[in-house]
């Protein structure tokens, strides 16, 4: 099949141009067509069920038959003879998930925005930030993360790890990017809430104010819902408020970012727990017809060795944190002991620091390299103060009067076993010692507390302990219930939290207006197509990542004032135009293959195009050995490659990057551009050209001709 453009697309097109352009004044039309809109953006990414083509011929036949709304009439005759016409393209979308036209390759998002949980389009925020355009950055990123100063400060940046650009030197400081353009925004008053949809006259119940809730809760009220969230603490935020250190995440950021939801008329009931103070059965009767559970996992592992519970100096991680953040600020003890390699180990250990305990310990069982802890935050603690012990097992907390005096432990040893890609560790067999300590912080881990679920009957959980749903809808198995965040995937990132509520406030939305639902995940929405920046590949190269300031450790290690002081803005615009903008180049490496086998160039080496195996790249390269023809791109099947002609130079770009600019060389009769003086050799070598006329003057093609012409008749004269 030859078609110029997927009928698909093409389809969801036409809808935007209509509504757009104010074509459907009539409510009823209005809603059809975006329902239908729905409908067809899951067929085009190839996440639709079998009952969503059917669906969208009910609509349209409902758009037919209203004869009060003649605009509609039309959209539902449009859209109808393009199903009829080509109803096994859409039938592929659904039942095979690809595009047998082969022209939809062009929306494949960037390794950046396919690695992000929420599916922020990573390249457009970049480019924008890099231009200067923060509060336009922030309004691209909250269509996916309505919190882009927190996940700026926290996010682990799972971008990062996929950015193409760390395959040549280092990733782009995506993160940190997002914090400046947040904080610039907000400075500046230029943090606005997008517009609310119509009121929908429905109302949906929130429990737990947490990433996950406080996602859904906004996208929710964007829609036109009335929504309600119950938090049992005092203040909203869940763990990113009583879990991550105020040196890490300044109360204020999250404050700011609440305020917005509270704008958009979200209400929070605090200090109010499900099941105790308030039943599903209580918010039923108040008119709630929808629910969302993201109720976090609060609850810590225990040890489970000899001494945990005799000793009242022995304690959980997250429970310091919540007490710490809360307002406490008592010194935990002169020894500290902290059992644990992740995150929140290193965060109770700097915590401890700040609050005043001279000597912190972490104990962990693996080495160093196997630490599931950030590697900053790790170099941090380590130039804070804090120790560690790598390879210890704990076996017992002893002590004595009711007071901790050590922590028995034991080395050990990393073995491979069957079935494991992971080294497990093993006691080393007499090799026991004490640790001195008066006060022992267990940070293994945490889990769902079921009991704060109350009574509901019939909720599914897994064998983890974890709120059983399906993944793509974050449906649960009681009917109008849906969960997501840590309670569903077990403790996980603030960037995985707010995906998990983006999905489940689309999944409330569908249930709630009886659109049937998706049946594969969403795949992430290319927002804009932003021009790229322009950077000669000499700066390009060699533009390095900047470091971050610090605040100076005596400030560290007895305040908790945040540590990292962030990037100046002439940092952060540079940082931005370090981006290779690869959703729009898609590394198919077909420039480089028509240079080097068609052309016999090899001019382009660009090593990092081969994203598992880079090899060497240097931008700078392309001028020495480019000739300019173009083949490279007129072969480029997404124009990231370009060739232009500007003034009296040539210009090869690829994503902005200027790759080779060289001087034109123009026809000495009518003036026209011939191309640069490589090109110009290159085919004179192979082909006899009839544009020499002298050693110091050339002429086009067309004007040799003619000049060639009138000497034939010239000579037939005489």
């Amino acid at each position: 099949m030859s078609l110029s453009q997927c009928p698909v697309t093409e389809s969801i097109h036409h809808i935007d141009g209509v509504i757009g352009k104010g074509g459907l004044s009539h409510p009823k039309s209005r809603r059809i067509a975006e329902e239908i809109h729905s409908l067809l953006d899951d067929v085009a990414w190839g996440r639709a069920g079998d009952d969503h083509l059917p669906a969208v011929r009910a609509l349209i036949r409902d758009l037919l038959d209203d004869e009060h709304a003649p605009e509609g009439q039309r959209l539902g005759q449009h859209l109808h003879g393009i199903m009829e016409t080509h109803g096994e393209v859409f039938e592929s979308h659904v039942k095979t998930h690809n595009c047998p036209t082969e022209t939809c390759e062009w929306l494949t998002p960037a390794p950046c925005q396919m690695a992000c949980p929420a599916g922020i389009d990573v390249p457009t925020y970049v480019t924008l930030i890099g231009e200067g355009r923060d509060a336009e950055a922030i309004e691209v990123i909250r269509q996916d993360n309505p919190f882009p100063w927190v996940c700026g400060l926290v996010c682990t940046r799972p971008c990062e790890f996929m950015c193409v650009r760390g395959r040549m030197d280092s990733p782009v400081s995506i993160k940190f990017l997002k914090a400046f353009a947040a904080e610039r925004a907000m400075s500046e008053g230029s943090y606005r809430n997008p517009e609310k949809g119509p009121d929908q006259n429905k109302r949906v119940c929130v429990i737990g104010a947490g990433p996950g809730g406080l996602s859904a809760a906004y996208y929710l009220a964007l829609k036109g819902y009335g929504v309600h969230v119950i938090e049992a603490l005092p203040t909203a935020g869940g763990m990113i408020m009583v879990g991550i250190p105020r040196y890490r995440l300044p109360r204020e950021v999250i404050d700011r970012e609440v305020a917005m939801l509270e704008e958009l008329g979200v209400t929070f009931a605090y200090n109010t727990r499900f099941g105790e103070d308030v039943t599903l059965d209580d918010l039923k009767s108040r008119g709630y017809e929808a629910f969302f559970f993201a109720i976090g996992a609060h609850k810590a592992y225990k040890l489970g060795i000899p001494g945990e519970a005799d000793f009242p100096q022995t304690m959980e991680a997250i429970d310091l944190l919540r007490r710490v953040a809360l307002g406490e600020r008592r010194v935990p003890g002169k020894r500290v002991v902290v059992v644990g390699g992740g995150n929140v180990a290193i965060d109770a250990a700097r915590t401890c620091l700040r609050l005043g305990s001279p000597e912190v310990t972490i104990a962990y069982r693996r080495t160093r390299h196997e630490m599931p802890a950030d590697e900053e935050e790790v170099e941090q603690a380590e130039e804070e103060g804090v120790r560690f012990s790598f390879l210890t097992i704990p076996a017992r907390i002893v002590g004595a009067d009711n007071k901790i005096t050590g922590l028995n432990c034991v080395r050990a040893q990393l073995v491979k076993r069957e079935g494991s890609s992971r080294m497990s560790p093993v006691p080393v067999l007499g090799s026991e010692y004490t640790m001195d300590a008066d006060v022992v912080i267990s940070a293994i881990g945490q889990k769902v507390d079921q009991l704060c679920m109350g009574d509901l009957d019939g909720m599914g959980w897994t064998r983890r302990g974890t709120i059983d749903v399906n993944m793509v809808t974050m449906e649960t198995s009681v009917e109008g219930v849906f969960a997501a965040g840590d309670a569903v995937t077990g403790p996980a990132t603030v960037i995985e939290a707010i995906g998990g509520g983006k999905r489940a406030a689309e999944a409330i939305d569908r249930y709630l207006l009886g659109i049937p639902q998706p049946q594969m995940p969403p795949v992430p929405v290319r927002r804009r197509r932003e021009a790229c920046i322009e950077v000669p590949a000499s700066t390009k190269t060699v533009i390095k990542r900047p470091s971050m300031d610090m605040l100076n450790l005596d400030r560290r290690r007895t305040t908790f004032q945040q540590v990292e002081l962030g990037y100046t803005e002439n940092m952060v615009r540079e940082e931005a135009r370090r981006c290779l903008r690869c959703d729009i180049c898609r590394r198919c490496g077909r420039c480089v293959e028509v240079c080097r086998d068609k052309m016999g160039i090899s001019a382009l080496e660009m090593g990092y195009l081969d994203f598992d195996h880079p090899g060497h790249t240097d931008l700078r390269v392309t001028e020495e050995r480019c000739i300019a023809c173009g083949a490279c791109a007129a072969n480029c099947p997404t124009g990231a490659m370009k060739i232009e002609d500007r003034g009296d130079e040539r210009l090869l770009i690829l994503c902005g990057t200027i790759l080779n600019r060289q001087k034109l060389v123009f026809c000495h009769s009518c003036g026209k551009a011939m191309g640069p003086k490589k090109y110009l050799d290159f085919i004179s070598q192979r082909v006899k050209s009839a544009g020499q006329v002298s050693a110091d003057a050339l002429v086009c093609e067309s004007c040799a001709r003619t000049k060639n012409a009138r000497f034939n008749v010239d000579t037939m004269l005489v």
